[in-house]
């Protein structure tokens, strides 16, 4: 295999048979050992979160399959924290799309005069940055996606309505164990023009909540796959 990408939480390798493997790793986002969906460097190690990570995937994918939506996945080996993709492209140098239920970190941080932490957003709110540690994970409008030559107005009219299509059935299901979904992270690319979910749907990149409290990935991963 040839490793043609190292990530923050994933390596990525190129498999002979034109597919690709994902190599999770035990590393999350966050700041000063505290964990962060929203921050955009490595903050802390948790130790056997990759393979939780890669099971919360596998079943959230399954469940999209049933639901008709198309992803990237194609099969998964837990033991060795290693999941088989299609091929895509990522848009520009790579794009992460954030969906909004409830106003708080980072958004927070950005727009905190205008908006109580906590505040429901009401039908979610979709937002993007560009994966550019240097500069902070720019935001970028759909608009400026369009006129940088990024993507199309229509690609990103699709990977929107997938976002919140894709976080209301994460956010129904959660709810049926008692959580509820603040915020969550996804990376979309393309095969053959279409629009697609890529990487991963992992705890450590959904904020959740159990009451007043956030529940942290390892303890999310339990409470998902063992009802």
């Amino acid at each position: 295999m040839k490793k043609v990408y190292e990530g923050k939480t994933k390596d990525v390798y190129e498999l002979e048979n034109g597919n690709v493997m994902l190599k999770f790793k035990d590393d999350c986002t966050g700041k000063d050992g505290v964990f962060d969906p929203g921050e955009n460097s490595v903050g802390l190690t948790i130790e056997g979160i990759g393979k939780e990570n890669l099971k919360t995937s596998i079943y959230y994918f399954d469940m999209l399959k049933e639901a008709g939506i198309k992803t990237h996945y194609v099969s998964a080996d837990v033991e060795n924290a290693t999941m088989e993709v299609l091929p895509g492209k990522v848009f520009g140098h790579g794009l992460e799309v954030i969906c909004r239920l409830v106003a708080t970190g980072s958004f927070i941080r950005r727009y905190g005069e205008y908006i109580e932490d906590g505040t429901v957003l009401e039908g979610g709110y979709v937002e993007c940055t560009f994966k550019n540690d240097e500069k902070g994970d720019p935001l970028v409008t759909g608009e400026g996606l369009a006129a940088l030559g990024v993507m199309s107005p229509a690609m990103f009219e699709s990977m929107k309505e997938q976002t919140l299509k894709i976080t209301k059935i994460i956010a129904d299901d959660l709810k049926t164990i008692g959580l509820d979904l603040w915020d969550i992270k996804f990376e979309f690319g393309y095969n053959n023009d279409e629009v697609i979910l890529i990487d991963e749907i992992a705890s450590g990149n959904m904020r959740v909540y159990k009451g007043d409290t956030i529940v942290e990935p390892v303890e999310l991963t339990k409470l998902i796959l063992n009802r």
